[in-house]
């Protein structure tokens, strides 16, 4: 076919040029299985390593007052506080449920912001 007022171009049978494409072959799925697994194996158990460390068991907060009742409870008067009391929320107090300040370490152990509760009467 010419186009008028241009030249006709030779057409010229150009040998088929295999394909430059990657082939996925058997001895490439021997190969990437094992590795696959091993790379999804490692990152669970690095995964599980590093989150251990940051979470109590089954997610508990209290690992130890009390543990042989069903539930902590304490109560206190009013009365009985006298000016000012304050108490642990971090279950790490050695006087639960008093706080001695064991928020501190567990914070910076942690990265938690966790502080005591403090009851006071207004002055009058």
């Amino acid at each position: 076919m010419t186009t008028p007022g241009l030249p006709a171009m030779p057409v010229s049978s150009t040998p088929a040029v295999p394909s430059a494409g990657f082939r996925f072959t058997k001895e490439h799925l021997v190969v990437a299985v094992p590795v696959a697994v091993v790379a999804a194996v490692g990152g669970f158990l690095v995964s599980h390593y590093l989150s251990s460390g940051r979470s109590c068991k089954k997610g508990q907060v209290n690992t130890t007052v009390s543990k042989d009742s069903p539930k902590v409870v304490h109560s206190f008067d009013m009365e009985d506080i006298g000016t000012k009391a304050v108490y642990c929320r971090c279950w790490k107090s050695k006087k639960f449920p008093y706080c001695d300040g064991a928020h501190a370490k567990h914070n910076e152990a942690t990265g938690d912001n966790v502080g005591p509760l403090i009851i006071k009467k207004k002055d009058a």
